[in-house]
């Protein structure tokens, strides 16, 4: 563990920033790549979507057996999908035990997504969200529940019955805001229900890299100098002025009342740090959110590139922030409208979410229909 690249994941662990993998497969975990960035690569935590699973189950044959097995017993494809996804989750979730453990409960935590076509049907988001925790069954579970209007209230509920909660697809300060309002509803009923606050952890997962490639496709069509030099500089400004709104919230007398109770802060998360454009640096949506108490989850390509050439200086949000709203001010004077962006974000995130889950039905039925007749010709 004394290689530059170990230093420099070690490095960011040091500056307050949990590491977490963006991916999670069967091949993954039974081939032992998780443990070792576990045990190597200070990997504290996994989150996963529907894009993660569609890609894991179409590819080799890791879950050969279990389809069989699935398909022998007659399951729907929806049961299948369901079993499939939460006993991946659910191994995950052991081999981070002991991070679990070690960290008081803070990481070690594996998410799951709801299903993304519930992403405005509030109780039915709050039913899969109870049905997820309890099939799951592991106290390092998140449930990931969007940040729609309609998941707002879903995200109360599931605090209020003491379910952990990773709260996806949040592009605006706005949302952002009203995200932690309902954790701390949530923690307020929690705590009037006589639950132990102290088991109850969430985490807010602001995008960032999706941030930019909407805003840059905007500026380039804008087309002026003035407008292209403010490319690639939204979603980092975005992040850090959430961080200022987290430090906000998360002081007040209202906070500090639950916090006595036992309550802890809703973490930001940085989502989406993979670069989408190859004109930028790999790492920065690493380097320039680095800070005291967030989660950075990323896909691998992006943690080796951080493993091996990461230029780290130390906390890169604080003394941000006047630059920041500076930053946002100036594409609204370009004509390039933070409203329309963020809605049109969070729309296009449901439909990506909700084609990647269309792709791992898919996949699981003809897998299912396959072993079927199989079975059927071996009679």
């Amino acid at each position: 563990m004394s290689d530059s690249s170990t230093d420099r994941l070690g490095r960011l662990s040091e500056l307050g920033v949990s590491v977490w993998l963006d991916d999670l497969s069967r091949e993954r975990l039974t081939g032992g790549g998780l443990k070792a960035l576990v045990d190597e690569k200070h990997v504290v935590g996994v989150t996963t979507n529907p894009t993660i699973f569609a890609g894991a189950l179409s590819k080799g044959d890791s879950y050969d057996e279990q389809m069989s097995t699935l398909a022998g017993q007659g399951v729907s494809v929806d049961e299948a999908v369901l079993a499939v996804t939460t006993d991946d989750v659910r191994h995950a979730c052991d081999l981070l035990k002991d991070v679990y453990d070690a960290t008081g409960g803070q990481d070690g935590r594996v998410s799951i997504e709801v299903d993304p076509r519930l992403a405005k049907d509030t109780e039915r988001t709050i039913e899969q969200a109870r049905v997820l925790w309890q099939t799951v069954d592991r106290p390092n579970l998140f449930v990931k529940i969007p940040a729609t209007m309609e998941g707002l209230p879903a995200i109360t509920q599931a605090i209020s019955e003491g379910i952990s909660v990773n709260v996806t697809l949040i592009f605006s300060l706005d949302r952002y805001r009203a995200v932690a309002a309902a954790y701390l509803d949530g923690l307020e009923r929690a705590h009037a229900a006589g639950l132990d606050l102290g088991g109850i952890r969430s985490v807010a997962s602001f995008f960032v890299s999706r941030v930019d490639t909407e805003f840059d496709k905007r500026l380039d069509a804008v087309g002026t100098d003035e407008a292209r030099a403010l490319r690639g500089k939204a979603g980092i400004a975005n992040a850090r002025l959430a961080f200022e709104a987290y430090e906000e919230i998360f002081s007040t007398p209202r906070w500090e009342e639950l916090a006595a109770a036992g309550a802890h802060p809703q973490r930001p998360l940085w989502a989406s740090t993979g670069v989408k454009d190859p004109a930028y640096p790999d790492t920065m949506y690493v380097d320039e959110l680095v800070v005291d108490g967030v989660v950075n989850t990323m896909p691998e390509k992006t943690m080796q590139a951080v493993a091996d050439h990461s230029e780290l200086r130390g906390d890169t949000i604080h003394g941000t922030y006047a630059e920041s709203r500076q930053l946002l001010d100036e594409l609204e004077r370009v004509g390039v409208s933070y409203t329309d962006v963020v809605q049109v974000l969070e729309e296009e995130g449901v439909e990506k979410f909700e084609k990647s889950w269309s792709e791992l039905l898919e996949t699981v039925e003809a897998a299912l229909q396959g072993r079927t007749v199989t079975q059927e010709a071996a009679k």
